[in-house]
């Protein structure tokens, strides 16, 4: 991506960022693991992929988490007992209120990639689990790139991966 005058490379977040945003939508305890595997939305039975875009609405960032994870965020933001979050993972989907949840999850997670003089990124799409991903968007996912991959657990509900991705 080509900078304007006076611009920064988006922020690739750190792992404290992330557990510090969770932590404070959830109301929980988060902890989080660094040097995780990276989420394949193929061998993980799907992935939530949120894509992040610039001004001009180019591709500039993604947030994918395996459908366990994804599951977890959307019924804890919401106080749905766990038992909710263990029926979607059986079920290999996510309710429609389990993806709106998480979605907002989300959106907010656009502020990690957001800092003074980068360029403003925001939610652009998320791709329930089991969605097919346009080609302009699956190839990243597995992709060596500026990323971070994250094992997360949040307490009182179960564990899953995330991964963070800057192109």
């Amino acid at each position: 991506m080509s900078l304007g005058p006076g611009e920064i490379e988006t922020p690739l977040p750190h792992a404290m960022d992330v557990r510090d945003l969770l932590e404070g939508m959830l109301g929980r305890d988060v902890d989080i693991e660094t040097g995780g595997a990276m989420v394949n939305p193929a061998a993980d039975d799907g992935a939530m992929v949120g894509i992040f875009v610039d001004k001009r609405l180019k591709l500039a960032a993604m947030v994918v988490l395996d459908l366990p994870l994804a599951a977890y965020i959307g019924a804890s933001i919401a106080l749905v007992p766990v038992g909710g979050a263990e029926f979607a993972i059986e079920e290999g989907a996510l309710t429609q209120a389990l993806f709106d949840n998480c979605a907002e999850i989300l959106n907010v997670s656009a502020s990690l990639f957001n800092a003074e003089g980068a360029p403003h990124l925001k939610l652009d799409r998320c791709y329930a689990p089991g969605d097919p991903l346009p080609s302009d968007v699956a190839k990243w996912v597995l992709a060596y790139v500026r990323r971070i991959d994250l094992g997360v657990a949040i307490k009182g509900y179960g564990t899953g991966k995330l991964s963070l991705l800057v192109l």
